[in-house]
């Protein structure tokens, strides 16, 4: 709080603490409050508008099932099993493709970014093959792999391995050099010259790129299975369209979005377990 003392010839500004440095602790818990309240108010407003359109026909439940009626039938599905499979066989293709996809990209970038002359290299081939449209390649991987995971989990990894791999280069050119220098100095070794100081410099950047992947992950592999897949959520969400079940659609739809966020969060989690020293990428915790 700011206020100005007006004194015969002059102004003295006086600066007062607020509540935010009077109460530092209850002002972070009110604030923090009100973005849950906030995260929870805005899609449960949402699914309350939808059902209450669907119940009073402004919309055709037939092509907009009401929420409640997509909760029924996802309860009945995952109660007889029918579910189950579908995401598991989603979530075995992500888990795959994005641990193979992320173990390249971070070595490949790591590499890059500390040799000018691999990065001379590499890196013109690599920025083409970036900007091909990921499933454009499924045929490619079908021809490969033929039916099967193969052509799933090969389209997962390429699409995270890019992420990761620009993420990671980027960061270890934006290490300063002074950083560098010293650990030269000291006579690190490689290995050394790694641990300590390209990881603790790169890892937060690196990690974002990480969970940035991790959504991108999910939205290819549905993708993916609505083109070439006999199971998984993203055929379970075709295959139920193309039947004109619409509630089955609407459910698959739902779990995909619930494994997204799931998944990235647990991304955003390792993260900040791994990089106590780095800022967070929200404003969580801030005031």
């Amino acid at each position: 709080m700011t206020t100005v003392v007006r004194t015969p010839g002059d102004s003295v500004l006086v600066r007062r603490p607020g509540p935010r440095e009077l109460h530092p602790v209850r002002t972070h818990r009110r604030r923090r409050a009100l973005e849950v309240s906030l995260a929870l108010a805005v899609p449960l407003a949402l699914v309350l508008w939808w059902q209450l359109a669907a119940v009073r026909g402004w919309v055709d439940d037939r092509v907009y099932p009401a929420p409640s009626t997509i909760l029924a039938d996802g309860w009945d599905r995952a109660a007889a099993g029918d579910l189950w499979p579908d995401v598991w066989a989603t979530l075995r293709r992500v888990l795959a493709g994005y641990a193979v996809g992320t173990a390249a990209g971070y070595a490949l970038g790591l590499l890059m970014g500390s040799l000018s002359l691999v990065r001379a290299a590499l890196e013109p081939l690599l920025d083409a093959a970036y900007v091909v449209p990921k499933l454009a390649l499924l045929p490619v991987f079908l021809n490969m792999f033929g039916l099967g995971e193969g052509p799933q989990v090969a389209l997962v990894a390429t699409t995270v391995f890019f992420f990761v791999w620009i993420s990671t280069m980027s960061a270890v050119l934006a290490i300063p050099s002074g950083h560098r220098d010293a650990g030269q100095v000291f006579g690190a070794s490689p290995w050394q010259m790694f641990r300590h100081v390209l990881l603790p410099a790169s890892l937060p950047a690196v990690l974002v790129g990480a969970r940035i992947a991790a959504g991108v992950a999910v939205l290819v592999i549905v993708a993916s299975e609505q083109i070439a897949a006999t199971n998984g959520l993203g055929h379970l969400i075709f295959d139920s369209r193309a039947l004109f079940q619409n509630d089955v659609m609407f459910v698959g739809i739902v779990c995909v979005a619930v494994l997204g966020v799931v998944f990235s969060e647990l991304v955003r989690l390792v993260g900040r377990l791994l990089t106590p020293w780095a800022p967070r990428d929200r404003g969580r915790g801030q005031s």
